[in-house]
């Protein structure tokens, strides 16, 4: 990158990228994100003023001892959580566009992202049980009383499971967690006093009459998937417990999740299922409500260990709609056993969202960077795909949200990558799953440098570098008896990974 001929590659490339045509690439062949060629490193740079965009290029691997202070030594013996994976919410919105690609286009376009050999190796997806503010409509898999009703509906059918296989076909170990927005309305009433029954798709609570019968809800919801071929990871009772609003919602307090819960892990743990579940999934500051902080910590208090299927609940998952990432030391300080994932964080017309240059930095720092460096074996932003005018998408949920990717309606062709995109491509590139994050023994003294390293299960390592500073810096990252010369542009972002 410090030659003309790369900085002028770079520049016309991006500017490729930049008009959104599908049919340009700024990754050249072969794609070598797997494991790259012994005393070699892949980088992939991407910059907020959009000058590279994931460009690609092979660096040398140096043997002995960095003297640089611009150094980032890996400590193999400080190891701390493993890696689940990164990835996106594929919702009907984002299937009903990537459907409207020619099958060439949407071809390419997820293999770029989700192929661990030839593109980003992007391992994580979110999707909804029912109904989410992105779907065709209002619905549950249930809408008539009685579990014999259960059914997929049309957006799973013939959206979610097509595109989901085309997923798998291209990384067959991608996680998949499942998140409901509403439990039935038959299920629902208006509150635990006087149990009126609550016809609607916005706010109430689930009846707890009904939490065994939720709880075999979630077991078809899984079962139905693997009939289609499809393994569901995870799943969370809720989705925004603690919201009140949106187009389907249903308010959970945690003690009412808890005994949902015990159910669910008894109902899973009898019909033979290994679905971790995740309690809470909802925002670092509770949303302001005093008596639920610490919601999962609650939870695990209240339940113990001591109950059937315990060893499927797993941890706890968070938005960042509210409070900041900080939450997530308290909460892995109070419960170390369990694990923490990030599940949900959104761009659009309230932060810039198609603006790279006010939010590659940000959301890498804080959505990327600042949930895996505070324990968080897992990022998943929301929709993967949405058209340029934001859609479709149902009254009552997100009208101002923006996809990482957008994709023009009037052709299904040309698309532009926002910076959620890229946050979750940059963390793929250097972190598999069942990769480990490590520590440091040195690390550049610098508020404008932040990164994270991992250790990969193919014996490669992997770093994340930001550059939040207004110069360009050569980082030298390695492990004691080699290392890698990165350069990381002012206001940039570059992943490595790299064979001994």
């Amino acid at each position: 990158m410090t030659n003309m001929i790369s900085i002028l590659l770079a520049a016309c490339l991006s500017a490729c990228s930049n008009n959104s045509e599908t049919v340009v690439d700024d990754m050249t062949e072969p794609y070598p994100t797997g494991k790259p060629t012994s005393g070699k490193a892949v980088v992939f740079t991407t910059t907020s003023d959009g000058a590279y965009s994931l460009y690609e290029e092979i660096a040398d691997v140096v043997s002995g001892q960095s003297l640089s202070p611009l150094t980032i030594q890996l400590d193999p013996s400080q190891t701390q959580q493993s890696i689940d994976g990164f990835g996106y919410g594929i919702t009907y919105s984002s299937c009903y566009n990537l459907l409207k690609m020619t099958p060439e286009d949407r071809n390419d376009l997820l293999t770029r992202t989700f192929s661990t050999t030839s593109g980003y190796g992007v391992s994580y997806c979110r999707i909804s049980i029912g109904c989410n503010d992105f779907s065709s409509t209002e619905y549950s898999l249930c809408d008539v009383e009685g579990l014999e009703h259960f059914a997929l509906f049309n957006d799973e059918v013939n959206y979610v499971i097509p595109i989901l296989k085309e997923i798998l076909a291209i990384n067959p170990d991608l996680k998949i967690i499942g998140s409901p927005w509403t439990p039935p309305k038959w299920m629902k009433v208006d509150n635990l006093t006087n149990m009126r029954p609550y016809d609607s798709w916005t706010d109430g609570h689930l009846s707890p009459l009904h939490y065994d019968t939720y709880a075999e809800y979630f077991v078809k919801f899984i079962q139905a998937f693997q009939g289609e071929g499809i393994r569901i990871h995870a799943v969370t009772p809720q989705n925004e417990p603690l919201n009140h609003a949106n187009c389907a919602s249903c308010y959970m307090p945690w003690a009412e999740e808890a005994q949902l819960v015990k159910s669910m892990a008894r109902a899973f743990k009898r019909a033979g299922l290994q679905t971790q579940i995740y309690v809470f999934d909802h925002n670092y500051n509770y949303d302001n409500v005093g008596d639920q902080d610490d919601y999962p910590v609650k939870i695990y208090n209240t339940l113990g260990e001591d109950y059937e299927g315990s060893e499927l609940v797993a941890g706890a998952a968070y938005h960042d709609y509210g409070g900041t990432s900080d939450e997530l030391i308290d909460i892995y300080t109070k419960a170390p056993q369990k694990a923490l994932i990030f599940s949900e964080s959104s761009i659009g017309t309230w932060n810039d969202g198609r603006n790279l240059a006010t939010r590659l930095m940000a959301d890498m720092k804080n959505v990327a960077l600042g949930t895996v460096n505070r324990m968080c074996k897992a990022v998943i932003v929301w929709n993967f795909m949405l058209d340029t005018n934001m859609g479709p998408n149902l009254d009552g949920g997100c009208q101002t949200c923006f996809g990482a990717i957008d994709i023009d309606p009037s052709n299904y062709r040309t698309y532009t990558r926002n910076s959620h995109y890229y946050i979750i491509a940059h963390m793929s590139v250097a972190a598999a799953t069942g990769a480990v994050r490590l520590g440091t023994s040195r690390n550049i003294a610098s508020q404008n440098i932040i990164s994270a390293c991992f250790l990969n299960p193919d014996g490669t390592y992997g770093a994340v570098i930001l550059n939040t500073g207004d110069e360009d810096k050569t980082i030298n990252v390695g492990d004691g008896s080699s290392y890698v010369r990165v350069n990381v542009p002012a206001g940039g972002v570059s992943s490595v990974k790299w064979n001994k």
